[in-house]
């Protein structure tokens, strides 16, 4: 007993096998990349320093040094 396929599944299965031959940049991709690529992990980054200054501003501590 075979199953019936999903055509629809089966153009996503081939599209996604093919994405590195078929991918184009665009605006869009470009502004993503450069979002969750670049802008976010700098964002996160001065957080994390931002906080470890606070914890040793709190403990009276001199401050580590950090790139930012």
């Amino acid at each position: 007993m075979e199953a019936n396929k999903n055509r629809f599944i089966e153009d996503w299965a081939t599209n996604r096998e093919n994405l590195e031959f078929n991918f184009r940049w665009t605006r869009r991709n470009l502004a993503l990349v450069g979002i969750l690529g670049v802008v976010f992990p700098i964002i996160v980054y001065i957080g994390i320093v931002k906080e470890f200054r606070m914890q040793d501003d709190d403990a009276g501590r001199l401050r580590r040094e950090f790139f930012f």
